[in-house]
């Protein structure tokens, strides 16, 4: 009995209230990561699961095959394509233009034979803090990539000699099965040079025939003012080299904001929770509240209520496309002492000796609804 297909959510990584952007973003991402091209370890459960992602985007990326999973569940999207049965570089011509060209027929390091090859498109991540978000940055990232070997130059030929046409395919990178008692063919990759079409005879000793040798490499990238969570920013050309004169991929490297131990961001706003004294709070004062670009002054009118929220203008994130700065949020905490001195206690028990319920509305609302409801219980 085959076993049942995962939940096509989970095979993505996305809830099931992701958007369209998201979902193409975590299934380039899982592509990436499981081509059998670029994946370490087992080539056959990378494969495996290269066909399981581009299954579910197949579904999750179209609106009316989405609508019809959400209802019926996989019964309802039978007779899709059967992507295990399909060929790795198939699949990534299906959905070439998600990866920049970076794979199969969208012109892919495994394109036409022979032909310029774009390079493998790279990713990496970037950590921001809230002050670099407010006042933009300047950063350095260090990645690895595969370069083109210095000794053959990418050819993964010795120097000296060159990869020949491939005795399997002649050279066309492809060849063709005969399938269910000879009524169609199928054309796959060829097995021999796995769609190069063309094999090395005497590799070079540098790279070990793949043409090409894992390098560090640092760059320096410009983060504007107001960037979000997740956003990308694409440096052209710093991912892989293509092959046989084709352009380099490209780097996107995904923003990560650290969390701050003050603020916490609302699209351009920032939130933060200041504690005041319960005579403050009473009778009113200016407090220094920090924010992103120091301190400011705030009034905190008499009367003030625990909890209360204030508002200082100009002094949130600024909008990555107008510049223009959010606010900030301040929310008072009143802090009630845990010990007080004798003198202090005497001055409260004067206080509350003097203390008139109509002064605070809220517990005098409160009382008269009480004393209503223990009123109307003693009549009954």
């Amino acid at each position: 009995m085959a076993a049942s297909k995962r939940d096509y959510y989970e095979v993505l990584g996305v809830a099931k209230s992701a958007d369209a952007d998201e979902i193409k973003r975590a299934y380039r991402k899982l592509a990436m990561k499981h081509h059998p091209d670029r994946a370490e370890g087992n080539k056959g459960d990378a494969e495996s699961k290269f066909k399981e992602a581009a299954e579910a985007y197949e579904i999750l990326g179209d609106p009316q095959k989405r609508q019809r999973y959400d209802q019926y569940g996989h019964a309802g999207v039978g007779g899709q394509h059967d992507f295990q049965h399909m060929d790795v570089e198939d699949i990534a011509s299906m959905f070439g233009d998600l990866f920049g060209a970076a794979f199969g027929g969208g012109g892919g390091r495994r394109g036409h034979p022979g032909g310029a090859q774009r390079g493998y498109d790279l990713e990496t991540q970037v950590e921001l803090t809230l002050e670099e978000v407010a006042n933009g940055s300047q950063k350095t990232i260090e990645f690895d990539r595969e370069d083109l070997c210095g000794e053959c130059r990418g050819s993964g030929a010795k120097p000296g000699s060159a990869p020949v046409a491939c005795p399997t395919c002649g050279g066309q990178g492809r060849v063709a099965q005969q399938g269910f008692g000879g009524m169609f063919r199928m054309v796959t990759a060829c097995p021999s040079c796995r769609g190069a079409g063309r094999v090395v005879r005497d590799p070079c000793g540098a790279c070990r025939g793949s043409g090409r040798k894992r390098k560090k490499h640092v760059v320096e990238v410009h983060i504007p003012a107001g960037a979000r969570e997740g956003q990308s920013v694409v440096l052209g050309g710093e991912g892989e080299p293509g092959a046989n004169g084709g352009p380099a991929g490209d780097l996107h490297a995904t923003i990560v904001i650290e969390q701050h131990e003050l603020f916490q961001r609302h699209n351009n706003d920032l939130v933060c929770q200041i504690p005041i004294s319960f005579t403050q709070a009473a009778l009113g004062a200016k407090v220094d509240v920090p924010t992103l670009f120091g301190k400011e002054e705030m009034d905190v009118p008499a009367g003030t209520q625990h909890g209360e929220v204030f508002k200082i203008r100009g002094k949130g994130l600024p909008d990555i496309r107008s510049q223009r700065k959010g606010d900030q949020l301040v929310q008072v905490l009143i802090e009630v002492p845990r010990k007080l001195t004798d003198k202090q206690k005497h001055l409260l028990r004067e206080f509350a000796g003097m203390d008139d319920v109509s002064a605070s509305p809220q517990r005098k609302s409160f009382l008269d609804k009480i004393k209503e409801k223990l009123t109307g219980e003693s009549k009954s």
